[in-house]
């Protein structure tokens, strides 16, 4: 007789099985010369294998109902990893956390911080927050990096991962219509986000920072006749190497590039997406992050082609002097004003329907007292905040203890701790994407799986969001 397992049990089995590992690459596994012998060996009679499948590039391999409720989806990144007990999963501890400052209070069941996100206070059902949710690593650089593509970067295929959202852009590109001059991937504030891996470079975001001026390098400063004669010319020189190019596809992937950067140069549609007022800023608290909130509003506005945005706002790393104002409280009023406004104004453009906004860090912070320094170190336990696409707001999914170092109660149906890859999945599903998709054209034959483990079921949206 077969004992039953719940989904959690289940969870851990697998995870001993197929450890989560986050070593460098010097730790990593090597092959000896006989293991390597071994292994030549065994190639020549699998080596058909990578072929096979390659015949269809992209396999759905379960058949999982999808969500499909976004077009869009805004994923916010907070680079240094917030305090989860400070912001969206308060505790009030004696002693400790500043009454005066914070004005705890109970909203749709849920302990805010009023006193330092007065705007969010009054918008709680607009959004959810996932509260058992827990990083797998604590590592600024590699948790990122895992945040942003789904898995370890450190594992099989993990440092040639696209970002999410260039699978995203090639699982859209079907849907683009000629008059879309926008990028379907746009990085605002993101320098150093992750971009589309092994994928090719049509998937990779436009990286920009936002600015009053609008996207740079969009005219020429010999105007716009000259710069179109200069273009014209260039075209009819080598054109015959452009299409068809008997310098192969590399050559076919610049002249794509220089024909989409083209339809955005002299372009009504960009400008009013990236150009933005000192008046328009003032409502997002006029910030970095505020900047990016209202460009993506615009950018989605224009709807000219993109689908995912990310937002990148840094400096969340708190190991010092908290709750100086200058510290977490500045911080997250400037948070407090870009995200309510961005909420409104998706809201007031009929967006947000349309709109999956999902905002986390990398991980949280440590718990209960403050460090010697006055400050909270790298902790596993973290939130996540979730709305727009039909979400059910007002409400938390999952609790913490007393402290919030540890879940008390799941809130959904895997009865487990969420993780970065159940958020990439949720992103994939409300987008109407199967995240048990496996590709195989990755440049090592392996297959690279949307969702890691997605055809063993480990990983699944979190469809409690929307119920």
């Amino acid at each position: 007789m077969i004992k039953s397992t719940t989904q959690n049990e289940k969870f851990l089995k697998f995870i001993e099985k197929y450890p989560h590992r986050h070593k460098n690459f010097f730790d990593r596994p090597f092959a000896s010369r006989r293991s390597f012998l071994g292994l030549a060996g065994g190639a020549v009679t699998l080596s058909w294998m990578p072929q096979l499948a390659s015949a269809q590039v992209r396999v759905d391999k379960l058949n999982v109902p999808l969500l499909n409720k976004a077009k869009n989806t805004i994923f916010i990144l907070l680079t240094g990893a917030p305090s989860h007990t400070d912001t969206f999963d308060l505790k009030m501890i004696n002693g400790v956390s500043p009454s005066a400052l914070f004005k705890p209070e109970t909203i749709n069941g849920m302990l805010l911080p009023t006193g330092i996100m007065p705007r969010l206070s009054t918008m709680t059902s607009d959004f959810t927050v996932i509260r058992s949710m827990r990083s797998w690593a604590l590592v600024h650089n590699l948790a990122q990096i895992w945040t942003q593509i789904g898995r370890s970067p450190a594992a099989v295929l993990g440092d040639i991962a696209p970002n999410i959202g260039s699978i995203v852009a090639i699982e859209k590109e079907s849907e683009r219509k000629p008059t879309d001059v926008l990028p379907t991937f746009i990085a605002l504030n993101s320098n150093q986000g992750v971009g589309s891996g092994y994928l090719s470079s049509t998937y990779a975001p436009l990286k920009t920072n936002p600015a009053t001026t609008g996207l740079r390098n969009v005219t020429n400063p010999d105007g716009q006749t000259r710069f179109n004669e200069r273009n014209d010319l260039m075209n009819k020189l080598d054109a015959t190497n452009r299409t068809n190019s008997p310098y192969g596809k590399p050559l076919e992937d610049m002249d794509s590039f220089y024909k989409s950067a083209r339809g955005m140069m002299y372009n009504p549609v960009v400008d009013e997406a990236f150009k933005f007022t000192a008046a328009e800023r003032i409502p997002y608290g006029s910030s970095a992050l505020g900047d990016s909130c209202l460009n993506a509003v615009k950018i989605l506005k224009a709807n000219a082609g993109t689908r995912f945005i990310q937002i990148t706002s840094g400096g969340w790393d708190d190991h010092a002097n908290i709750y100086t104002e200058t510290v977490l409280p500045n911080r997250v009023k400037s948070l407090d004003a870009a995200v309510g406004q961005l909420l409104a104004d998706l809201k007031a453009n009929g967006l947000f329907n349309d709109t999956l906004i999902v905002m986390a860090g990398e991980f949280g912070r440590t718990v209960g007292q403050l460090s010697a320094a006055q400050g909270r170190d790298h902790f596993v336990q973290q939130f996540a905040f979730l709305a727009g696409a039909g979400i059910k707001g007002g409400r938390a999914i999952g609790s913490t203890n007393s402290l919030g170092s540890a879940t008390s109660n799941f809130g959904w149906s895997r009865q487990r701790d969420v993780r970065p890859e159940d958020i990439e999945a949720t992103i994939y599903s409300a987008m109407g994407i199967n995240y048990t998709s496996i590709r195989y054209d990755d440049p090592f034959n392996r297959g690279f799986e949307y969702v890691p483990f997605g055809q063993e079921d480990i990983y699944g949206p979190v469809t409690e969001l929307w119920a």
